[in-house]
């Protein structure tokens, strides 16, 4: 959608054209032997910050890519809240990034694939809305989930074949 205001012209972009850049960054793990996962933080409708999976590279549990785009973006803002951001993540966050992001205030969480054995926006555990937070984020899950889950299977249908 384009606004027009005093012939200054505004792009909205959507949900999908976000997930798209993170595609992007999945496809960048992907390419070094990391599980393919890709993040980015949009604040004003402005890209502040991405990450990718690399805990493999890193040797670092914690370097995943939600977490690598918050501690980005932090830095960008200069601050470790979040406030008023949205996170664009190509798999749903597992416990440890959703934690994260409730810590950080994040506004809204758009997730392409749901993880049925570890994801922490309602597929196996509803971390994001559980009760006793005093944040609540808005949560979109399933955004080009097709897209996002042939991307990960890819991957892991791979490891399966060289071994």
């Amino acid at each position: 959608m384009t606004l027009i205001l005093r012939n200054i012209y505004i792009m909205e972009f959507t949900d999908e054209y976000w997930m798209k850049k993170a595609l992007e960054l999945a496809r960048k793990a992907q390419a070094e032997d990391e599980v393919p996962v890709g993040a980015i933080i949009v604040k004003d409708n402005q890209l502040i910050a991405e990450g990718y999976n690399q805990p493999i590279k890193s040797n670092d549990p914690s370097a995943h890519a939600e977490m690598i785009a918050m501690s980005n973006a932090g830095q960008v803002l200069n601050n470790y809240r979040l406030i008023d951001t949205t996170l664009y993540v190509t798999l749903e966050p597992c416990s440890m990034c959703a934690g994260a992001m409730i810590h950080a205030r994040v506004k809204r969480l758009v997730f392409g694939a749901f993880d049925a054995k570890t994801g922490a926006a309602g597929s196996a555990i509803d971390l994001i809305s559980h009760d006793a937070h005093n944040h609540k984020i808005e949560v979109t899950g399933g955004v080009m989930e097709e897209k996002c889950r042939i991307v990960l299977q890819g991957f892991f249908r791979g490891k399966r074949l060289s071994v």
